[in-house]
């Protein structure tokens, strides 16, 4: 039996970061993280299972966020 996630949106920048942490572990870090182009981000959340949003809700502004978050979350776990 698996536990009920709500699904995620553009706005759970931290919900986001976590799952792109969990997908690259430390493939990346802070730099490598500030250096990913948006159209990458765009496509690895757009995979994360459970993501509600859609391409055309995005914004540089949420991808910023997501950005900053990832990398938060990668210092986290050193």
């Amino acid at each position: 039996m698996s536990h009920f996630e709500p699904p995620i949106t553009w706005n759970d920048h931290e919900d986001i970061a976590m799952k792109l942490y969990e997908r690259f572990g430390d493939a990346f870090n802070e730099s490598k993280i500030y250096r990913i182009r948006f159209t990458d981000l765009l496509e690895w959340v757009l995979q994360i299972p459970n993501f509600a949003g859609t391409r055309e809700q995005s914004t540089e502004g949420h991808l910023e966020m997501i950005q900053s978050a990832w990398v938060y979350e990668w210092r986290d776990n050193q």
